[in-house]
């Protein structure tokens, strides 16, 4: 059961007893047993009073404001570490009804470079944390490991290797891209990208493929998505666009990483 779900329960059931008790049980609590009546109060309205608040606060929280994720994966190498634990701005785009995920006050829209938590399209339980290249409108296109946008190449330096054993196995290129102004790194293995032909997914006929290079033309509410690891992440390139619904948020911070203090507060 998907965590905000659970939640909303939560808060709903600590509401009723609290309302509960205000309406019905404390007037009998004091017909019975007088001003002194709070002593006899249930356990379980005891406790439910006592979370209401805690469980309201944590509520609101996570369902408008920041949320946090852990990375389980090396997809957003260099950018995001396995072990990383990220908050998302769940504002930035916009203010959505919890549950249901639909946006009632249009606050700003994502931008080329974000780095994006949202809901696998093929897994709707499972959360995904990429970088958006493409958003509604745009051609993309990746032809032998670089990088265009609407036709003309993304920015792109080489920055040398990139060692770090313990999160990429193999002899990574480190280089730096730069979109519409802003600025981060990618990873490049050696030799071949992944083959991509014969994929398919909603809006498929907007995507030409060739091997190991594809365009694709990002359609309206959907957004076109990759992982800075590019040799190692699954992303649009293999299960296609990410409907603006899905989105949870942008990423902005790391607060923790237990197996590397220095971490930190990284993150572009």
């Amino acid at each position: 059961m998907d965590f905000a779900l659970i939640l909303f329960v939560l808060l709903l059931l600590t509401a009723v007893i609290k309302l509960l008790d205000k309406v019905v049980l404390k007037p009998r609590r004091t017909e019975k047993y007088g001003q002194e009546q709070e002593d006899y109060r249930p356990w379980w309205v005891e406790y439910s009073i006592s979370f209401f608040p805690v469980i309201l606060f944590v509520f609101v929280l996570r369902s408008f404001v920041v949320e946090p994720f852990r990375i389980p994966s090396g997809s957003m190498l260099p950018t995001l570490q396995d072990g990383d634990m990220i908050l998302v701005n769940k504002f930035n785009y916009g203010i959505r009804l919890p549950i249901v995920d639909q946006k009632i006050i249009p606050l700003g829209n994502p931008q080329k470079g974000d780095v994006v938590v949202f809901r696998y399209p093929v897994n709707t339980d499972i959360d995904y944390i990429k970088r958006i290249v493409g958003v509604p409108g745009d051609t993309v296109a990746y032809v032998g490991k670089r990088l265009f946008i609407n036709g003309e190449a993304v920015e792109t330096a080489a920055l040398g290797p990139y060692v770090n054993p313990s999160q990429q196995a193999g002899n990574p290129l480190k280089l730096q891209e730069q979109i519409d102004g802003k600025s981060y790194e990618i990873l490049n293995m050696p030799g071949d990208g992944a083959y991509l032909s014969g994929r398919q997914f909603p809006f498929a006929q907007n995507c030409e493929y060739a091997a190991t290079d594809f365009k694709c033309t990002v359609p309206e509410g959907h957004y076109f998505v990759m992982g800075d690891n590019r040799d190692n992440s699954e992303d649009s390139r293999y299960w296609g666009f990410v409907p603006d619904n899905y989105l949870v948020g942008k990423a902005f911070f790391v607060w923790m990483n237990f197996g590397d203090l220095s971490r930190i507060g990284s993150i572009k």
